[in-house]
């Protein structure tokens, strides 16, 4: 992610990037200790008919301005995120940036946490809330290992403090590379609720690790 950017989650005036460029480095770090034998178990990969745009293209997926949907709720931290169609029932953690404007990403040793970027948008209140989790660590496949086997529809829900739930619906499921992270349209703002999910993904060689990010994006179809 370019330095000096930052994911307009709400409209609000810029401050500091989280990168998750090094969120991607560091998920890999378990691959390379296990020098390739997570490759017999590697992540999926989203196929073309799961992107929301052609190839290259900077925008976000498409939708229409007025459609229908449930009104914005208050912010709230979340606690819990579930994605049934990939089995993901996991807690949610704060995460935060470094002094360097990295966003730090769950323990390594909690393979099974995902954390949302808590200086941003909370799931559900309007804007685009960022959720990361690893893909895989030294003990093995992690929270998000499967994110990138997601469909167009499939549901997630976020629990909050506040007692509600988050229901979203996936629109798209795709591959970014790491030198070329599309800021605009991963972090573009919304005036509903939407939801970025977020790993690291592509090809894998133990030299360089990982070099992509698999990215899901989502909205708010409905409250519980």
């Amino acid at each position: 992610m370019r330095k000096g950017s930052r994911p307009k989650t709400t409209g609000t005036p810029p401050r500091r990037p989280p990168s998750f460029k090094t969120l991607a480095s560091i998920a890999l770090i378990g691959s390379l200790l296990l020098a390739g034998a997570l490759r017999d178990n590697s992540p999926p990969q989203p196929t073309a008919t799961q992107a929301g745009s052609p190839p290259g293209a900077r925008t976000a997926p498409r939708t229409a301005p007025n459609s229908p949907g449930p009104a914005p709720l208050p912010a709230s931290d979340p606690v819990r995120i579930r994605i049934p169609a990939i089995e993901v029932d996991a807690f949610l953690t704060r995460l935060e940036l470094d002094a360097e404007g990295t966003l730090k990403p769950p323990p390594v040793t909690a393979p099974a946490l995902a954390g949302w970027y808590a200086d941003g948008t909370t799931p559900g209140s309007r804007g685009t809330a960022v959720v990361a989790g690893h893909v895989d660590t030294p003990s093995g496949p992690a929270v998000f290992h499967q994110l990138g086997a997601l469909e167009k529809g499939a549901e997630i829900a976020v629990d909050r403090q506040d007692g509600r739930t988050a229901l979203f619906k996936v629109d798209a499921v795709e591959v970014h590379a790491k030198d070329d992270f599309p800021d605009d349209k991963v972090y573009a703002g919304s005036a509903r609720p939407e939801l970025r999910l977020i790993t690291c993904g592509g090809s894998w060689s133990k030299s360089t690790g990982y070099q992509a990010n698999t990215v899901v994006y989502a909205t708010m179809n409905a409250v519980k």
